[in-house]
């Protein structure tokens, strides 16, 4: 393929024939992916597929060994993590990753640390308490004594505190009571609904296939599908290997 950007108006994040993994064992094997502004886009697959990885490797988090990554354009390739803050992409992690000792507003100016996100601060906090009521009732509290779902809560209201043009979720249900990520899926669809461009990565296929606009299903580090989550959802294939319906 020759080097350059795929023609497009509105891709926002473009990856092609992405390679990645840790030491020699490679997790990912020529991953083509692509979101569009505005899109909610889910990518989902069984536990080791390489879903995790795949959000690491377009954040830097894991140096990818082959492939491309463009945000609007731009490559990614040569460009440190700590840099892609600053360019839009706000990465939401596996198991929340919050400063258990500070405060869940704390936890939350941590969120608006780059440069273009420091002037608006205070309108980006109150865009998140208006979205997680319960963060402004607990803006005191100490994140760690937080509960599971609130915690969730705190780490997604940190990523939007940089006011993202790529919010990417990894496993925001994982260790919630069913009820609970009820919740957090519906809060998910609502931030899409404001204009949010999303990528979240899930285990909980069914519930995310109801929410999100299109999902890739990775299996094995490879994409084996791909388009509307409607379709998706009623692919019987899908359902018997992946959701046991």
């Amino acid at each position: 393929m020759a080097s350059g950007m795929p023609d497009s108006d509105r891709r926002l994040l473009v990856v092609r024939g992405l390679e990645a993994g840790y030491s020699s064992f490679r997790v990912l094997s020529g991953v083509d992916l692509e979101v569009r502004t505005g899109e909610a886009v889910a990518v989902i697959g069984p536990n080791g597929a390489g879903k995790t990885t795949l959000l690491r490797a377009i954040s830097k988090l894991v140096e990818p060994t082959a492939g491309e990554v463009w945000l609007d354009g731009q490559p990614l390739a040569g460009l440190p993590a700590h840099r892609l803050p600053e360019l839009g992409i706000a990465h939401v992690p596996e198991n929340r990753r919050l400063f258990p000792r500070l405060t869940v507003e704390e936890n939350l100016l941590m969120g608006a640390f780059p440069k273009s996100a420091r002037s608006q601060w205070r309108e980006r906090l109150a865009f998140v308490y208006g979205l997680f009521p319960r963060l402004r009732e607990r803006r005191h509290q100490a994140a760690g004594t937080l509960s599971g779902g609130e915690q969730q809560m705190c780490a997604i209201g940190r990523g939007l505190m940089s006011g993202p043009r790529l919010l990417m979720l990894d496993e925001p249900s994982a260790g919630l009571a069913p009820v609970i990520v009820q919740q957090l899926f519906a809060l998910v669809r609502r931030i899409a609904d404001e204009g949010y461009t999303v990528l979240i990565v899930e285990q909980n296929i069914q519930q995310v296939l109801r929410i999100v606009d299109r999902a890739y299903l990775l299996e094995t580090g490879r994409i084996r599908a791909a388009g509307p989550a409607h379709q998706l959802l009623a692919s019987e294939d899908l359902r018997k290997a992946y959701i046991g319906l």
